[in-house]
């Protein structure tokens, strides 16, 4: 093994075990390169690849740091957040804020595309990546497409699992943009008010129905939204 890729697999190794946590300093290319007995320009090119991976992030004049981790979610493909979770190694929670049955009235009813008084159920559960809150899920769900969804126990399940078997999808629309984290979903997130977040609105489609209209705040510290076609 290149003597470079022993020092970017040590870093990596460290980081993982919680030797050095978001935010910590990791050792310099002097005292790496004497550890390895090896050049500044290895030490250098381990730590250039990974600061261009974005595991470390390089501070002028002050060091080279753990950066803060970027997680992922998928915009095309409408996985479960738990299973993106458990696909890094991590372990995945919930926190249920709200679990609760109305109905429908404007704007929602639009949004559904049902008449007034039409039975909806509401939730907001915030989903936590080895502790770490991650997304906070607003989701509005169909209750003739999901009638057992508020019996749900979405310690074991998500409302994306429950809602993939009871109402296939048909299709899904979606849009994405950038707000300032209001009060409670800063709460919920344990980030500074204001702070900016990614926000997904998504419609999904099953039997010719709306089955549910979800909005989930990501913050923008922490994550990114992928997909391809």
């Amino acid at each position: 093994m290149p003597r470079y890729l022993e020092i970017k697999n040590y870093l990596i190794a460290g980081i993982e075990k919680g030797k050095w946590k978001e935010g910590d300093v990791v050792p310099t290319e002097e005292a790496l390169a004497r550890k390895f007995g090896v050049s500044r320009m290895t030490v250098n090119r381990a730590v250039k690849e990974l600061t261009a991976e974005r595991v470390l992030t390089r501070v002028q004049g002050s060091g080279t740091y753990v950066a803060k981790q970027k997680y992922q979610a998928t915009l095309i493909a409408i996985n479960s957040i738990a299973d993106e979770v458990r696909e890094r190694g991590h372990e995945h929670s919930c926190e249920v804020h709200l679990l609760d049955s109305l109905k429908a009235q404007d704007p929602l009813t639009q949004k559904f595309e049902v008449a007034a008084g039409h039975p909806l159920f509401h939730s907001v559960i915030v989903h936590l990546d080895n502790g770490v809150p991650i997304q906070v899920e607003d989701r509005w769900v169909n209750a003739v497409v999901g009638p057992d969804y508020l019996e749900q126990d979405f310690s074991v399940t998500t409302a994306n699992e429950y809602l993939m078997i009871v109402a296939p999808l048909q299709g899904v629309r979606y849009s994405v943009e950038a707000m300032s984290a209001p009060r409670d979903i800063a709460r919920m997130l344990q980030i500074p008010e204001g702070e900016p977040c990614l926000v997904l609105n998504r419609t999904t489609l099953s039997g010719d129905q709306v089955a549910s209209v979800a909005t989930m705040w990501y913050p923008g510290s922490r994550y990114q939204l992928e997909g391809t076609l």
